[in-house]
Formats: C-alpha cells, sequence, structure tokens
C-alpha cells in the first residue's frame, strides 16, 4: 500500500493535463479527494505501527546492494498527515482564492508534484531514494514559487530557492556518499545500528558538515534563511502550504531521522542547536522589523524553524518529542496565519500594515481567528504553542546543566526570542483588526466566503483543542514519532500546569515582557532598524551571484569567437585529452596482434582518394570545388561499402551523400565567400598540434579495438537469429527493428523533437515578421 500512497499524486497529476481544460472551475473538486484520501489512510495507521512500521522494499541497484525501500513509522507519520492533511485544506482555499484568469490546471498540478515528492522524502528508507525526492520538491517548489512568473519578483525569488537548495542538497548527496563508503549501506534502519562505527569513522566530521548543509538550507537556517522571505511572491496557498507546513520541514525531518545514526556528539550538538537558536533569534527580531504581513510571517517561520531545529539538536528523548510536538504545532497555527493574511489581502487588496488598521467589524471571524492562532504563536496558556514551546524550554533548561557555557546561554536567547516572537505575535492581530487605521486600504474590506475561512478556521480549531487537551495527539501521534527518533519509549507529560519551574518563568517573562514593549514597539522597530548592517546574507547571495554570472560571461566571451574552427579545436582537442589521458593513466597504450586481411589495389585506391579529397577540401578557396571535393570522399566511402559486401550500409550512405551535395550546391549561392584569415603562428601550431594528435589517437583507438576480443561478438547471435525470431533475411533491419527496436524508436523520438523544435523557430520567426508587418500597417492608417 506504501507504493501505492506515494504514487497517487504524480499519477493524479499526470491526468491533470487531460482534464485540466475541460473541468474549468469544477477542477478543484476533482483535485481535493486525492489529499483527502491519503490523509483517511494515513489516519487510519495511528496505533497501528509496531516496531519497525510498515516497510516495503524492492531491488534497486543490485551490483551495489541497493534497495527502493519505503519506512512508515511514527516519524514519517506525523509528516505525512500534515503533507496530506494541510495539501486538502490548501486545495479547497486556492478554491476560492484563485481567480479565473489564473492558470489552474498548471497551479494544481505543480501542487500534486510537490505532495508526491513530500510523500517521498518522508517515506524513504533508503538514503539515495531520499535524495531522489528531496530534489523534485526543489524542482516543484521552483514552479510553485514563480508561478506568477510575469513578476520579476516571483521569478527572483523562485530562483534563489533553487540555487540555494539544490546547493544544499548536492553537498546532502555527498555526505550520504561518504555515509556509504562507512558503512556500506544507504539504508536508514542498517544505519541506526551501525551508529558507533559512523561517529568512530573518520570520514564522520565530513558527514555531519555536509549532511546539515541539506538540511540547513532547506529549513532556511542562518545564513540560508534568505531564500524563504523572498520565496513568498508565491500565491498564498504556496506560502502556507510549502514554507509554513512542509517543504522548509524536511530539513527538520532529516536531522530527526539521522540523529540515531550521527547524533550524541559535540560534532553533531553545537552546530544544530547553536544554528538553530541562532536563527530563532535572527528570524524574531528581523520579523519584528517588517511592514508586510507575509514578510513578517516569513520570518516568523525562520524563527521557529530554528527553535525546532535547537530542540532536535539536544538530542535527548525529551527533546525530540517537545520537537515533534511543537512542529506539529507549528504547522497548523502557521498554516492558519499564512491563509488568514491571505484573506486580508485578498479582501482588503494589501499586507501593509500602514494601510490596515480596524478591520475587526468588516471581517469578525478572521479577527477572532487571526487572534487565537497569532496568540498559539506567541504562546499564550489554553492554546497549543503555549504547552510545546514549554516543553522545548525545559528540554533547554535541563540541557543547561551537563553541556557546560555553551546550552547555558541557549535557554537566555530563547527567552530573549520568544519575547519577539510574543510582540510580533500581538502586532499580527492588534494592529490590524482592532488599532485604529492609519491609511486606506485598496478595497473596501468585507469578510470572505465561508469555504475561504473554512481552511483556517479548522487549522485554528486544532491549535485550540490541542491546547486544551494535548492528549489528543500527544499519545497516539506524538509519543510514536519521539520513539522513532530515540530508538526507545519515550512518554510525553503535556499539560497546562506543572507549577512553577523554570519553562513557566522563561514564558511568564518572554509573554510579560513583550505586553511591556507593545506600547512602545514602534521605538523598538525603529532601535533594531539602526542595529541592521549592510553585511547582511541576502547581499552576500547578491553578490556571489553576480560574481557567479561575471565570471560566467568571462569564460564564454573567451571561447565563443564566433569561428567554426575554434569549436571545432575544443571539441577534438576535448577529446584527445578525454581518450589520451586515460590511455597514459591507465597504462594500455601497447598494441595486440591484429589478423587483418590484405588491402586490395582497389581499397588503396580509394583510400588515397578519400586522402586527397579531404586535403583538397579544406585547402580550396573555391566553395563549389569544396562542394564537388566532399562529394568525392562520400561516394569513395559509399563504394568501400559495396566492396565489403555491405548494401545496405552502401545505400544508406549513397542517399545521404547524394542528398548533403545537392542540398549544398542548390545553397551554393547563399553560401559566404571562403575567405582567408591571418592566423598567429601559435595558433596555427596548436591546431597542427590537435589535428596530429586526433589522427594519432583515433588510430590507436582503431587498433586497439580491433586487437581486443573479450567475449564472443554478438553479430554471430544476430545471423543465426534474425530469420526465426525476427522474421526477416536482412539482417541490418531486424537488427535496427526487432533487435534495436527502443533504441531505434528513441533515435526517432530525437529527430522528430529536433523537427518540432525547428518548426516552432520558424513559426516564431513567422509570427514575428508578421506582427511587424500588422505594426507597420497600422501606423501608416494613423498617417
Amino acid at each position: 500500500m506504501l507504493p501505492a500512497a506515494l504514487t497517487l499524486p504524480f499519477l493524479a497529476a499526470g491526468l491533470l493535463p487531460l482534464i485540466g481544460r475541460r473541468a474549468g472551475s469544477k477542477l478543484p473538486w476533482l483535485v481535493l479527494p486525492v489529499p483527502l484520501a491519503l490523509f483517511a489512510w494515513f489516519l487510519g495507521r495511528i496505533g497501528r505501527l509496531s516496531g519497525e512500521g510498515l516497510v516495503w522494499s524492492r531491488p534497486w541497484v543490485d551490483r551495489l546492494g541497493i534497495e527502493a525501500a519505503l519506512r512508515l513509522d511514527g516519524w514519517s507519520l506525523l509528516f505525512a498527515l500534515l503533507i496530506t492533511g494541510i495539501g486538502a485544506l490548501v486545495v479547497l482555499y486556492s478554491r476560492y482564492y484563485l481567480g479565473p484568469e489564473e492558470d489552474r490546471p498548471k497551479f494544481y498540478l505543480y501542487i500534486l508534484l510537490f505532495m508526491g515528492s513530500m510523500l517521498g522524502v518522508v517515506l524513504s528508507d533508503n538514503l539515495l531514494l531520499l535524495y531522489v525526492f528531496w530534489e523534485l520538491t526543489s524542482v516543484s517548489s521552483f514552479l510553485l514559487i514563480g508561478f506568477w512568473h510575469h513578476r520579476e519578483a516571483s521569478r527572483d525569488g523562485a530562483l534563489k530557492a533553487l540555487l540555494i537548495t539544490v546547493v544544499g542538497g548536492f553537498a546532502m548527496l555527498v555526505g550520504f556518499l561518504l555515509l556509504y563508503l562507512a558503512t556500506g549501506t544507504l539504508s536508514v534502519r542498517e544505519l541506526a545500528a551501525l551508529a558507533p562505527a559512523v561517529t568512530a569513522h573518520p570520514f564522520y566530521p565530513w558527514i555531519v558538515g555536509l549532511v546539515l548543509a541539506g538540511a540547513f538550507t532547506k529549513s532556511a537556517q542562518v545564513p540560508f534563511h534568505i531564500w524563504l522571505p523572498a520565496a513568498m511572491e508565491a500565491p498564498t496557498p504556496v506560502s502556507a502550504y510549502l514554507h509554513s507546513a512542509t517543504m522548509v520541514k524536511a530539513g527538520l525531518y532529516l536531522v530527526g531521522r539521522l540523529s540515531l545514526v550521527l547524533g550524541g556528539t559535540a560534532a553533531w550538538f553545537y552546530p544544530v542547536a547553536g544554528v538553530g537558536m541562532l536563527t530563532m533569534l535572527v528570524g524574531s527580531y528581523t520579523a519584528l522589523r517588517q511592514r508586510d504581513l507575509k514578510a513578517l510571517l516569513a520570518y516568523s517561520t525562520v524563527s521557529q524553524l530554528g527553535f525546532i531545529m535547537a530542540a532536535l539538536g539536544l538530542g535527548s528523548a525529551e527533546a525530540l518529542a517537545a520537537g515533534a510536538f511543537h512542529l506539529f504545532n507549528h504547522a497548523t497555527f502557521k498554516g492558519a496565519l499564512f491563509l488568514l493574511v491571505g484573506i486580508v489581502d485578498h479582501e482588503a487588496g494589501t499586507r501593509d500594515l500602514a494601510n490596515l488598521g480596524g478591520l475587526r467589524r468588516a471581517m469578525p471571524w478572521t479577527a477572532t481567528l487571526m487572534t487565537l492562532s497569532a496568540l498559539s504563536l506567541a504562546g499564550a496558556p489554553l492554546l497549543s504553542g503555549f504547552i510545546s514551546k514549554e516543553m522545548i524550554f525545559a528540554s533547554l533548561a535541563e540541557g543547561s546543566a551537563g553541556v557546560r557555557w555553551f546550552a547555558a546561554a541557549l535557554p537566555v536567547v530563547a527567552t530573549v526570542a520568544s519575547l519577539f516572537t510574543a510582540l510580533y505575535s500581538f502586532v499580527l492581530f492588534h494592529e490590524v483588526f482592532f488599532a485604529p487605521a492609519r491609511g486606506q486600504a485598496p478595497h473596501h474590506p468585507h469578510e470572505a466566503p465561508f469555504g475561504m475561512r473554512l481552511s483556517p478556521l479548522l487549522l485554528t480549531g486544532v491549535a485550540a483543542a490541542v491546547g486544551i487537551a494535548p492528549g489528543l495527539v500527544t499519545g497516539g501521534l506524538i509519543e510514536p514519532a519521539a520513539r522513532a527518533l530515540a530508538g526507545e519509549e519515550v512518554h510525553v507529560h503535556a499539560a497546562l500546569w506543572h507549577g512553577v519551574n523554570l519553562p513557566l518563568l522563561m514564558s511568564a517573562a518572554a509573554l510579560l515582557g513583550a505586553l511591556a514593549l507593545y506600547p512602545a514597539r514602534q521605538g523598538v522597530r525603529g532601535m533594531l532598524q539602526r542595529l541592521t548592517t549592510r553585511w547582511t546574507a541576502d547581499r552576500a547571495y547578491q553578490w556571489g551571484l553576480d560574481g557567479l554570472l561575471h565570471f560566467a560571461h568571462w569564460v564564454t566571451d573567451g571561447y565563443m569567437t564566433g569561428r567554426l574552427s575554434d569549436y571545432l579545436s575544443y571539441i577534438v582537442g576535448g577529446f584527445v585529452l578525454l581518450v589520451g589521458g586515460t590511455a597514459l593513466g591507465a597504462g594500455v597504450l601497447e598494441l595486440r596482434p591484429l589478423d587483418l586481411a590484405a588491402p586490395s589495389v582497389t581499397e588503396g585506391v580509394l583510400l588515397a582518394a578519400i586522402v586527397v579529397a579531404s586535403f583538397f577540401t579544406v585547402r580550396t578557396r573555391k566553395g563549389l570545388a569544396a562542394i564537388l571535393a566532399l562529394g568525392v570522399v562520400g561516394f569513395s566511402v559509399v563504394l568501400l561499402w559495396v566492396i565489403w559486401q555491405a548494401p545496405d550500409l552502401a545505400l544508406t550512405q549513397l542517399v545521404v551523400e547524394s542528398v548533403s551535395v545537392v542540398l549544398l550546391l542548390l545553397a551554393f549561392v547563399h553560401l559566404p565567400p571562403l575567405r582567408r584569415r591571418v592566423i598567429s603562428a601559435g595558433r596555427r601550431a596548436a591546431n597542427l598540434t590537435v589535428g596530429v594528435l586526433s589522427g594519432v589517437v583515433v588510430t590507436w583507438l582503431s587498433l586497439r579495438a580491433n586487437g581486443t576480443q573479450l567475449f564472443q561478438p554478438i553479430s554471430t547471435y544476430f545471423v543465426e537469429q534474425s530469420l526465426d525470431l525476427g522474421g526477416g533475411r536482412n539482417i541490418v533491419n531486424v537488427i535496427l527493428v526487432d533487435f534495436r527496436g527502443l533504441d531505434t524508436m528513441g533515435e526517432i523520438t530525437v529527430l522528430s523533437m529536433a523537427a518540432l523544435g525547428v518548426y516552432m523557430l520558424i513559426s516564431a520567426r513567422a509570427q514575428r515578421a508578421a506582427a511587424r508587418t500588422q505594426r507597420s500597417g497600422e501606423k501608416g492608417d494613423g498617417a
């Protein structure tokens, strides 16, 4: 059943191009059953997974012992429910968010591709398979972020997200390969049993650094967080789905999944916990400076991802459980906040705080839901965020006693960052709905349709219900997830009251401090603005991208000379270096005895004609003579095929040469005249060297290939089986059509695609010419 659950979104995406246009406005209702069915199936697995969970595997790369393996345990089940559940709510919400002018089939196609890719990431039990789906999430998210591709900001945001996450993903792949070299396996289950050998291996520090590079880039950890705010140019449903609930949590999933393999050491604890808390602090204070609601939520997401990352870095069973619980809660209340901000933008026409205020009477339902979700983000009591935040606070406080000064600083940083979090959470609902309006919204604000409010209503309801009764999810969902991460039984003690302790004091300090600072929030924003520096990660990214483009232009300008002879020298020279260098390095230059037939006089004459005609072709100054000499070369080869009793090849060569010569003669009047150019002595020497070496290498390669027979030639099989298996006496035709039918089909496909490309280029040129003619006519009429 696991393969069916994984492939369902991809199959549905494949059908969308066929039914999308015909379905029209009904398309969302045809897509919605896909995530709903998957959510229902995964929901039915709660309480039914034991041991290693539900496992499926099939051989993949037998020679390396690599399997295509899937596994559903508590950790992957938690993510699968978020991916499919919030995915269903996003599909429902987008039915009302996207206007009729939007390309809905393309939007839902991208959503389903992303959903399937994320499910592949969390269900893969093989690291190589996980990497394949990891990169598919990068590609599909690139398409979703750039959905409004007519906007430059959308294109830039999509490119930034793709570049950062793909580079990090490649580093992660190298880390996976080092893990394979160290252990001989890519199975996550087998790696967990080999954890002591991994941590003791010399590759261990490199493995940790490379794997964390992939996790940090995907989960927008400092300094790679800059792609997440830029991705807010995507439609709001995309932001709610990718950038609060699913894709940005893929890095958290990976860190949690490999905690049994790589965790438990200082090399793991310091970077994971340290980067996590730095990300929480940077994200929270940067969010407070934002005026755009989606930008505020983007940096808020960065901050909360860092908070969860720090909890996973601590590594204790309690910290892993707290991180899993906050991950679930964050997905619900932050998904609701994104959808609610989308409602405000959709109905008021702006996300700018300077033009919003006093909307509670025009949008009472949205105001209520925004208030509850924002308070859950702030960690207010009776809401889900309060419980999971206190659990992480408790883990930070306990960890500080045993890991010296570094961990001792974590509770302080967490409290300060939580104060900033509560401060901008108050801004989210108070300045938008309750404070007096400071500007004029472009549209007259009004409440959204019920269908549009339903998705954030359900998510906010989950946040409120879990805040009052955390046992609804801790026993069946959070404890199995923590057990999968810790490798042991974990009991989550989630409650609203644990007495007066350090976590409660930390929460109280954050909330009361935010309430005290809220009246002076404008001054706090101004102070934070003055603390900024021009040396930012975003500017570093832009500097690096500009430098890369300048370097690419410099290299391209150096070799793109516009001269065909130069390009031929590059190609032939590269061939000589590759083949000749490989032969020298392998030490296989010696030739073996050859058993060749003596050449006849006719063959000698034809070969001499080929050599003379080739030399004449490159030396003559007359284009017509060059075409005729080139024809002599081709037709001499035809005669050689005839002598060697290969009529099919001779006929094919004859047709090709005849068509080529005729076409060249027809186009002769349009060809530019041959001119001699002055070439430097160094360039001539280089060309001569490349030419001589290419001849030597090709001659050696031909002799070496003819003198080497590693196995019996397959030609005997074709001769014996051509009539029986292929039903034909023409062996060449049978080989092309039957024995190598797929190869022939591929060649035909390539030629067809090339022909289609040529046709499109010609059509586009004709359309541009017609448009220019039409504009010229309109100008003439106007005159």
